[in-house]
């Protein structure tokens, strides 16, 4: 349950109307607050003795308000969390961290079964508290808060532990895409060496968009693990920066899979684009053979077929035949030439 709400409201907060945030809450007990108002969180800043987990939707005024009114936080860190595309980073102001990083997922929304959509999870860590912003439901955030309802022990271990948390459940979010990306690999070297599938062409573009997002998404979350692993701040503990290595393994082996998706991609399309060339080699091939045949009846038949008054062979009983040996015999000929010149 939330504390008892104070009769005269603590400066610095909100009233007590306003919507309320998912709170964590670790002290000396067993407490656990969950869905408090903020002027109960100001209740519990107050107090001293215990740490606190508070996660801000930014969609909504009065919880973004909180960054500034009650935790002040820098006013441009602020407006990092209300932009949509704010660069993945992890920033020391003083006294406390400011990171972001970027969680993928497939969008249900539309037909294309590899189309992304991708969301921001921001956290600020202060020694007390740890805060973190998004702009509506994000995965991690209900799985780590799932997590500590079970079992507080989590939060009281510290707010780096819980930071590791969400920033592991964040990026194990790739590893179900990856498991996509390797079936669709695997799926596709059939279509295009087996059935030579039409489709696979518009497929293998589709899913190399994605891949080639996957890096884009990734590629910066490497430097700020590296700098959450290597760095050296009161904030993070020795022990819980081996943890945040773990977490720069793993992009690491996605970083890889994501390069060798990429080569086999384009080494599939590739094989296409080949077959594509050698069955129009092979249709240019039997097209040019029946044009060596048929080159023979063209000529000499037109020209056995002029209106002039005396044409030779024309008053044979067997002119016919022979014309017509005459031609396929030319015909075998240029081909038996062709040949053995290389050209067919």
């Amino acid at each position: 349950m939330c504390p008892d709400p104070l009769s005269v409201e603590a400066p610095g907060t909100l009233p007590h109307h306003a919507q309320p945030v998912v709170t964590m809450w670790a002290g000396p007990g067993d407490e656990r607050v969950v869905d408090c108002h903020p002027r109960e969180l100001s209740t519990l800043l107050a107090r001293g003795d215990g740490l606190l987990w508070v996660h801000v939707d930014s969609t909504s005024p009065p919880q973004h308000a909180l960054l500034e009114k009650l935790f002040r936080f820098h006013p441009l860190a602020i407006e990092d969390t209300l932009n949509p595309v704010t660069r993945v980073k992890v920033e020391e102001y003083d006294g406390y961290l400011f990171l972001v990083v970027r969680g993928v997922q497939f969008c249900e929304s539309t037909d294309d079964p590899y189309d992304l959509e991708t969301y921001d999870l921001h956290a600020f860590l202060t020694p007390r508290a740890l805060v973190t912003v998004s702009a509506g439901p994000v995965p991690a955030v209900g799985l780590v808060a799932d997590r500590l309802a079970r079992s507080p022990d989590l939060l009281r271990r510290g707010l780096d532990q819980v930071l590791h948390a969400l920033i592991d459940e964040t990026i194990d979010r790739y590893f179900p895409i990856l498991a996509r990306v390797d079936e669709f690999v695997d799926g596709v070297e059939e279509r295009v060496f087996v059935e030579f599938d039409e489709s696979a062409l518009r497929d293998i573009f589709q899913v190399k968009r994605l891949v080639l997002a996957l890096r884009r998404h990734l590629a910066p979350q490497r430097e700020v693990l590296a700098t959450l692993t290597n760095r050296p701040t009161p904030l993070l503990t020795p022990a819980t920066q081996l943890y945040f290595r773990d977490i720069y393994d793993h992009v690491l082996r996605i970083n890889d899979a994501l390069d060798t998706y990429r080569e086999l991609l384009g080494s599939t399309m590739e094989s296409y684009l080949t077959q594509v060339s050698n069955r129009l080699g092979a249709t240019t091939k039997a097209l040019s053979v029946l044009a060596t045949l048929s080159l023979p009846f063209v000529v000499i038949s037109g020209m056995w077929g002029m209106n002039f008054g005396r044409i030779p062979l024309s008053d044979w009983p067997s002119g016919f035949w022979i014309m017509l040996v005459l031609q396929l015999g030319v015909g075998f000929g240029l081909l038996w030439l062709l040949r053995r010149r290389g050209i067919l």
